[in-house]
């Protein structure tokens, strides 16, 4: 029986704990936020965003062409029959400038922007949990500010999933990338895959900085929401309800 007592004691710990925290986040963490970020968007890696600050070299030369040594051309069957049967690009066995970075311009952006992406997470699922613990039992009538938690509650469920869905995102751009350089190994002598690398690279630096202004921006509603509606999310009830009756 102590045991159930000293279990119990510790979970309503833990939600006192949670509480207080998740309150501190609203009224200090998510102002101190907004202000970082909007800081983080005003310097120079991210208020330029000058393209050509992202190319870089794929460390992949362009081999010497094959001359024909015989005097005489090949003749137009010969022609049709290379051309038939030569459809599988330059054999790649080993890069002779040794392997192909990853955009390292990209990767220090990503450095900075991951932990943000994170912080919304954990943020996300603080909130969400504070304000589960905050719903009251479920009763006939005066349901209007569980209302206001229970819109509240899918708001913030759906900034997680958003803030969750930009780390996929980040991992689709390499696989996405990988698959075009190695058809540039492949193919060294189309520029359109060298090109598509480009644009990739370019695609992705103005989605981080997207990413970096959408979790700032996350940042921004869920603080108004909240703060609009701090009364009813922690109070969802009065307590003279009866008296309107």
């Amino acid at each position: 029986m102590a045991e159930k007592v000293g279990t119990a004691q510790k979970v309503q710990q833990y939600k006192d704990s949670l509480i207080k925290k998740a309150e501190e986040l609203i009224v200090h963490g998510f102002p101190a936020k907004i202000v970082q970020l909007n800081d983080l968007l005003a310097t120079e890696k991210f208020a330029e965003r000058n393209f050509n600050d992202v190319h870089q070299d794929l460390n992949i030369n362009v081999p010497e062409p094959i001359v024909n040594d015989d005097d005489e051309p090949p003749t137009a069957k010969r022609a049709r029959v290379e051309a038939a049967t030569d459809t599988t690009g330059t054999r790649v066995m080993i890069l002779p400038n040794g392997s192909v970075k990853c955009n390292l311009p990209i990767c220090e952006i990503i450095k900075v922007v991951k932990p943000v992406i994170r912080g919304l997470v954990e943020d996300s699922n603080l909130l969400k949990m504070w304000i589960s613990f905050m719903i009251p039992k479920i009763e006939d009538g005066n349901n209007f500010g569980v209302s206001i938690q229970e819109d509240t509650l899918a708001e913030i469920q759906s900034v997680e999933s958003e803030a969750a869905a930009f780390f996929d995102q980040i991992s689709r751009y390499f696989i996405s990338r990988a698959k075009v350089v190695s058809k540039v190994a492949k193919y060294p002598h189309i520029d359109d895959y060298r090109r598509a690398v480009q644009e990739l690279d370019e695609k992705e630096f103005l989605s981080l900085w997207l990413v970096l202004s959408e979790v700032r921006n996350r940042y921004c509603s869920l603080h108004d929401i909240v703060i609009k509606n701090l009364e009813k999310l922690k109070k969802p009830r009065s307590s003279n309800a009866e008296h309107l009756y």
